[in-house]
Parts: C-alpha cells; sequence; structure tokens
C-alpha cells in the first residue's frame, strides 16, 4: 500500500477554506497547500497536508457519520495532548477546529511521524526469520502492556472513562449498535452475542485501553522494526478493563483457521499470524504484565464481535451510499467469516 494517495472521491477537503483557516493560526502562505489521502484505515478519515517545506496530519470524521461519539475529534485531541507528554508512542497535536463551515466538519491537526506501518504484506526479511517475527511481536505486545501501566489519574486521564461496570457496559453498547447497524442474518455470530451477555465477567482491573490494537495502527522503526515510533488511531482509548482491550487485539490476530478471505485482511501481517499464534500473544502479554489471562476466551469473543460490528457499521454507510470506498463492499462476507470464527472458538472453548 502506498504512503498516500490522492484523495478519494467523495471525500475531498475544501482546501482554500483550510488554506484560510490555517494561515491565521500556523502561519502558513495561502499557495503553499496540498492535500493527500492516507489510504489505510477505515473510521476517521486522515489526510496529509503539506504546508509549505512543514507536513501535518488531519484527522476528520467519516463522510455520512451517524455515531457522533465514536468520531468526537475534540476528545480525541485533548486526549492526546495529555497522552503524548507521558508515552511517546502518542502523536503530539497541534490544533483543534469546531467551525464546521471550513471543511464540513470538526477536525485537528497532529504532528507527523515517520515509519513503517505493516498490514498484511511485510518485508521480505520478517519472512525469512522466526527470531524477528516474535522479537517484532513481544515489541507490539510489551508496547500494549506499557499503555495499561500508565498512571492515568496523574497524567490527567482520569476522567475519559468509566471503569466500574465497564465490561457489562460494552458487551451491552456493541451489541445495540450491532442491531442498529444490522442488514443481513448472521446466525452464528447473533448466537456469540447471546453468549457474551450471559457470561460478562468483572472487571479484571481498570487502565488506559487503546480499543483498536493492532499493527494497522502502529508505526515501526524501517531500521529496527522491534521499535515502535508511533501508535495511532486513538479515538476510542478510554479507561477500562485491560483484557478487553487485548481481547480486541487478538480478535484481529486470525490466522490459517479463518480461511484465505480472512487471511489477506490487512489489520496485521499475515506471515506473522501464520507463525505466531494467539495462546503466544497471550503468554508475551501475561509475562509482560503479570495480570491474570485464565478467562482470555471471553475476552477473544469479545474481541471478534466488536470487530464484526465495527465492520458492519462500516458495511452499513456503504450500502446506504455514505461511502463510495469499495474497500468496504464486501464487508459482509468478513461480518459472516468472523462470526464462525467466533461461533468456533466457543464451541472448542478455546481461542
Amino acid at each position: 500500500m502506498p504512503e498516500t494517495i490522492a484523495v478519494r472521491p467523495g471525500e475531498e477537503l475544501n482546501a482554500d477554506s483550510l488554506a484560510d483557516y490555517l494561515s491565521g493560526r500556523i502561519g502558513i502562505a495561502h499557495h503553499e497547500i496540498s492535500i493527500d489521502q492516507f489510504p489505510g484505515g477505515s473510521s476517521n478519515l486522515t489526510y496529509l497536508l503539506r504546508l509549505g517545506d512543514e507536513e501535518f496530519v488531519l484527522r476528520r470524521p467519516p463522510f455520512g457519520n451517524t455515531v457522533r461519539s465514536a468520531h468526537d475529534m475534540k476528545r480525541e485531541y485533548s486526549v492526546l495532548a495529555k497522552l503524548s507528554r507521558v508515552y511517546p508512542p502518542a502523536p503530539r497535536p497541534i490544533l483543534f477546529c469546531d467551525d464546521e463551515a471550513v471543511i464540513g466538519s470538526e477536525f485537528y491537526l497532529m504532528e507527523r511521524r515517520r515509519g513503517m506501518v505493516l498490514r498484511a504484506e511485510s518485508p521480505a526479511e520478517l519472512g525469512r526469520s522466526t527470531d524477528l517475527q516474535r522479537q517484532v511481536c513481544r515489541c507490539f505486545i510489551d508496547n500494549l502492556a506499557r499503555l495499561h501501566s500508565l498512571d492515568f489519574e496523574s497524567a490527567g486521564l482520569g476522567g475519559i472513562g468509566r471503569p466500574e461496570g465497564y465490561a457489562r457496559r460494552q458487551v451491552e453498547g456493541w451489541t445495540k449498535r450491532y442491531f442498529d447497524a444490522k442488514t443481513d442474518e448472521h446466525l452464528e455470530l447473533e448466537n456469540a452475542i447471546e453468549w457474551l451477555n450471559q457470561n460478562i465477567p468483572t472487571e479484571s482491573g481498570a487502565s488506559l485501553v487503546h480499543n483498536d490494537y493492532k499493527f494497522d495502527n502502529v508505526m515501526l522503526d524501517p531500521d529496527d522494526p522491534t521499535q515502535i515510533v508511533a501508535v495511532l488511531d486513538w479515538e476510542m482509548v478510554t479507561i477500562g478493563d485491560p483484557l478487553m482491550d487485548l481481547g480486541t487485539t487478538l480478535g484481529y490476530w486470525i490466522g490459517r483457521e479463518g480461511g484465505e478471505e480472512m487471511l489477506n485482511m490487512p489489520f496485521n501481517p499475515r506471515v506473522l499470524r501464520e507463525n505466531v499464534s494467539r495462546r503466544e500473544l497471550v503468554a508475551m502479554y501475561a509475562d509482560s504484565s503479570g495480570r491474570d489471562v485464565s478467562n482470555i476466551l471471553y475476552y477473544y469473543v469479545f474481541g471478534l464481535f466488536k470487530i464484526a460490528v465495527i465492520a458492519q457499521q462500516i458495511y452499513l454507510r456503504y450500502v446506504k451510499e455514505f461511502t463510495r470506498d469499495e474497500r468496504f463492499a464486501r464487508l459482509d462476507r468478513i461480518v459472516h467469516g468472523i462470526g464462525l470464527i467466533a461461533a468456533r472458538s466457543i464451541s472448542c472453548e478455546q481461542i
């Protein structure tokens, strides 16, 4: 996947209006602005702004957004302003705009980080070395455990979430979102939803949770892929049960058992998913965090379910023609496939 592309049709920004707004705030000349789009991601839209010799990243909600609380730019900006001071992988935000007349929505600018994002395809050297594969995975999991260990109160982030009852709110909330966005019948997934609602655990603790932690949202040092230079897409960050966060990460880790279509999903490098198991990731996390992971099946199934709901919400936007992005045309098949994986895991009682 190229680093940036020309802005997709239907997702253009008003460059003149944006330049007028920014010129009085970060000192750019009107004629110097250019805009490209980052092709990854399927929720908030991310653009590269070149302003003279400087580069910034702009984030805005998706077109046709109907879940405003899920795309709150002011909240994301405010969290990053505090988090970037204590957690180096979090990019520093620069400017927030709530005047929707500028580009049609609120947005914020943040610093640009440079690094390597691993998706389905990955560098050849990663495929040649099982030792490097495990080192990269260890770095990835250790970084998640590091986020979960941060003192969120000292960072001024204690007010961004309510840890009490978090698991129940998550399960019930995502259940409602699924049925609100439903377009087709997915029996296996809906059976998993019933199982999740009947077996909600008490919280295992409280920490900052990213809520969408996968390699697609992580930038690595190209010269040393065992080092993380940035973690991106903080739109769902909150305070909650860290094992719910780990469950989402595991949900994205679909291996050979998912079949060829699921293996080709871009969330994580295929070579890692084929050679490093979910059980190994869980063991790495337990070693790094010291947390009890004996009930990991529940959190894994929850992660699968949440990912299916995200895909279903995006698919609904495509069906309603709020987006013309052809990447989303087959997301109904992904929702179905995830339902099958969840049903199989519940039946076998293992991740």
